[in-house]
């Protein structure tokens, strides 16, 4: 409403003896004109005062483009009767929808001058299968974060920063993006190659990345491969740099509604400082995909495809790969049903011959020594 004001939008108010007693303020939009408010003086309730001030609104509304006249009240508001009794209709077919943002315009400035994205509100379920990873992320992360009062009140701390690890092309960095969205929150990724380019050198670089991360209300960062630049300072990492960004954590925690996700293939590489109690909350594994989220997988195959797909089939067929790789061969598949009906002229989609053909063809990601190693990982770092 103030704004409406300043920016000298229709309104109207009313005196008697020197006191205010009546106001009415609209808002033109193209060619609807918002009452956005009808405040009376509790003693000239009744005596139509209310009708009047609707009235010299409406003309100024009108002179100004409107067309149709709109006011949303709650039930039973002081100025229900005016409307009525100045023409307007109430509606009973109408729900009202209501979403509060999480974002301010600063944020979106920061996100945009970062290089951050303001991720769609479906990603989270977009997310097929992985129901283990996806229930302890839920529990553990969102829903701290999500509803704070009620975690405050059982003594749950809402997360600063989450670890996660596991083998490369198994959703890390999906799963981040997912959160983000979960929350409504911006995603900004930080590129340690990036960062190094800037002056003054990485350890510089991260320090004004962090800096300008702080101003913001929510936001939720990720680095990924975070072991190019925490890795072992007793093996030969550079010293400054790892110390640039334990502090930078350690200054990030201070504040509430913002959270760090880390993500590494070799977690074993990280300098041990890294992984204390007190700079990561949780340290999670993401793995390979199981039966159940392989299946979900190959579901949404079956819907892209356009046709019946033997799930079972491919399920068995793909144990081993990561979503990475089952997507690749999704793509192989598509694309050998697309060159046929380029050739034809007719439209001949993916079967599941041409989906076990495409898994037969893909190269593992991962090979069985690279499964062994995670699983020790998991014994050694998992925190959840």
């Amino acid at each position: 409403m103030v704004g409406s004001l300043l920016a000298s939008q229709p309104a109207v108010a009313a005196e008697a003896q020197g006191d205010l007693i009546g106001v009415a303020v609209g808002r033109v939009d193209r060619d609807r004109g918002w009452v956005m408010r009808l405040t009376l003086h509790p003693q000239w309730r009744g005596r139509g005062l209310g009708s009047e001030l609707l009235a010299q609104l409406e003309q100024r509304l009108v002179a100004a483009g409107a067309r149709r006249l709109t006011c949303v009240l709650p039930e039973g508001e002081t100025g229900t009767q005016a409307l009525l009794n100045s023409g307007f209709r109430p509606r009973a077919d109408v729900t009202w929808f209501d979403k509060v943002e999480n974002l301010r315009a600063e944020d979106l400035q920061a996100t945009s001058a970062l290089g951050g994205v303001i991720p769609p509100a479906n990603l989270w379920s977009k997310v097929q299968g992985m129901s283990r990873e996806k229930a302890v992320i839920e529990r553990r992360i969102v829903q701290p974060l999500a509803r704070p009062a009620l975690a405050k009140e059982h003594g749950v701390r809402a997360p600063r920063a989450v670890m996660l690890f596991g083998p490369p092309g198994t959703g890390k960095t999906t799963f981040a993006r997912a959160v983000a969205s979960r929350l409504g929150w911006p995603f900004v990724e930080l590129f340690p190659s990036r960062l190094a380019g800037t002056s003054g050198g990485l350890a510089s670089g991260l320090s004004a990345a962090f800096a300008a991360l702080g101003r913001m209300e929510h936001v939720l960062v990720f680095i990924d491969e975070v072991e190019e630049i925490a890795s072992d300072r007793a093996q030969g990492a550079e010293v400054g740099v790892v110390n640039e960004l334990l502090k930078s954590i350690v200054g990030f925690r201070e504040r509430d509604e913002r959270l760090l996700v880390c993500a590494t293939n070799s977690i074993g590489r990280l300098d041990p400082a890294f992984l204390r109690h007190g700079r990561f909350d949780y340290v999670l594994p993401i793995g390979l995909p199981d039966d159940q989220a392989r299946r979900a997988m190959w579901h949404r195959a079956m819907m892209d495809a356009g046709a019946e797909l033997d799930v079972d089939r491919l399920v068995e067929a793909s144990r081993g790969l990561t979503p990475a790789d089952i997507e690749h061969a999704c793509q192989q598949a598509a694309a050998a049903s697309f060159d046929r009906t380029l050739v034809s002229g007719t439209r001949s989609p993916a079967g599941t011959a041409d989906y076990l053909d495409a898994v037969g063809a893909t190269r593992p990601t991962l090979d069985d020594a690279t499964v062994a190693a995670f699983q020790q990982d998991v014994e050694r770092y998992e925190r959840a």
